[in-house]
């Protein structure tokens, strides 16, 4: 396996983030990508989009924690984070079962 290295700016860290949120039930909607376009001021959402279909869920994780922590977030942050997660998730009008289990999942994770 391959070592798990990130050298993402605070903007790209966000954008694969809530790329792998809008995945949650396995699909991205228009409402989504639409969405997290809007919340982004570069232009890497394609560049980020692509490393993440070529990761799996373990490198997916292990890249945000590594990102994560390698930023500084503050339980502030975090808490602006989630805001925008939960945004995303709300953004094609549905929040069903497999997003509410990713968002607690995260909140776990990031927040450990």
């Amino acid at each position: 396996m391959r070592e798990i290295k990130t050298n993402w700016t605070n903007e790209e860290l966000k954008i694969y983030i809530l790329i792998y949120c809008a995945n949650a039930n396995f699909s991205e909607s228009k409402f989504e990508i639409d969405f997290i376009k809007s919340k982004i001021e570069t232009s890497n959402f394609e560049k980020i989009h692509q490393e993440f279909k070529e990761d799996n869920d373990y490198q997916s994780i292990q890249k945000i924690q590594l990102s994560i922590k390698n930023q500084g977030y503050t339980n502030g942050d975090l808490g602006i984070l989630f805001k925008e997660i939960k945004e995303l998730f709300l953004s094609d009008k549905k929040y069903d079962v497999l997003e509410k289990n990713l968002n607690r999942g995260l909140s776990r994770i990031l927040n450990n």
